[in-house]
């Protein structure tokens, strides 16, 4: 099976979580505002739903350009964009929330994100403005990234809007299974960033042996892997090449071998590490 085979690959075909399409596009990087919405027209046009960003890529409007290009309605796109750890005060996320909105040319988000608990994080404060946004209607639901057990606990405790989604980093070289127990033990969905570890994923013999077998790319099988696990993928692709090959891994089946081999890999990778992570 080859990028051919998104060509027979249906937005209907791809599963949901919770009501989030479960491989999306991830724009992180991206800041070049025409290969950026190209890539997003592109995406959406060969049958993604999905799609993230954040106030901290800067590509908002590239973003909401590529989602406006696409010959797809915007109802049936589910967009995520992120607050930076400078704006989570009550007012700045009230202010910044609107700021982005405007910026992707929506009227509305699908999932609004605390980005990272860290800097103007304040529990009680940030999550009181993201439930007036929720209850106004500009948000659909509220997610959590990068969060650790201990304060996603918190965070469902205090915020009035259920928490539907805790994006973090999440791939074979790094499982997160603490953190992947915690958000089913609340019912939060797991987003993955980075799942394909930035290319590390590619040169684990395991992943490159599952991928042989089934005559697909590395790729393929590192998100097919993520999707048994009941992780959404969000992964970075800026060509049209690696945005199919991506979303032909929808159909992809591994069996109990195939994730046995690569639950056994002994190494661990974390891509994203700055050193306001709660995990430092």
């Amino acid at each position: 099976m080859g990028t051919d085979d998104a060509d027979t690959v249906t937005p209907e075909a791809c599963p949901t979580a919770s009501g989030i399409p479960m491989l999306g596009l991830g724009t992180w990087q991206n800041d070049d505002p025409d290969q950026c919405a190209e890539s997003v027209r592109t995406a959406l046009e060969a049958g993604y739903r999905h799609i993230d960003t954040a106030q901290g890529y800067d590509n908002e409007t590239a973003v909401g350009e590529g989602i406006a290009r696409a010959d797809v309605d915007r109802e049936e796109v589910f967009l995520a964009t992120k607050i930076w750890i400078s704006n989570l005060d009550s007012d700045d996320v009230l202010e910044t929330a609107r700021e982005s909105i405007d910026r992707l040319g929506v009227d509305y988000l699908d999932l609004l994100y605390v980005h990272w608990p860290a800097r103007t994080y304040d529990p009680e404060e940030t999550f009181a403005a993201f439930s007036e946004l929720y209850e106004e209607g500009l948000i659909e639901h509220v997610g959590v990234s990068n969060f650790v057990p201990e304060q996603l606990a918190e965070a469902v405790d205090i915020c009035d809007a259920p928490i539907l989604a805790n994006q973090v980093e999440v791939h074979p070289l790094l499982p997160q299974s603490e953190i992947r127990a915690a958000c089913q033990n609340h019912d939060v969905e797991v987003v993955a960033y980075s799942p394909l570890a930035r290319g590390a994923v590619f040169d684990q013999p395991e992943i490159q042996d599952v991928a042989d077998k089934h005559d697909v790319s590395e790729a393929q099988v590192s998100l097919a892997w993520l999707r048994e696990k009941g992780v959404t993928a969000i992964p970075k692709a800026t060509g049209e090449d690696h945005i199919q090959d991506n979303w032909a891994s929808l159909s992809l089946e591994l069996d109990r071998a195939d994730v046995e081999a690569i639950d056994g890999i002994d190494e661990t990778d974390r891509t994203v590490d700055p050193d306001f992570a709660p995990w430092n």
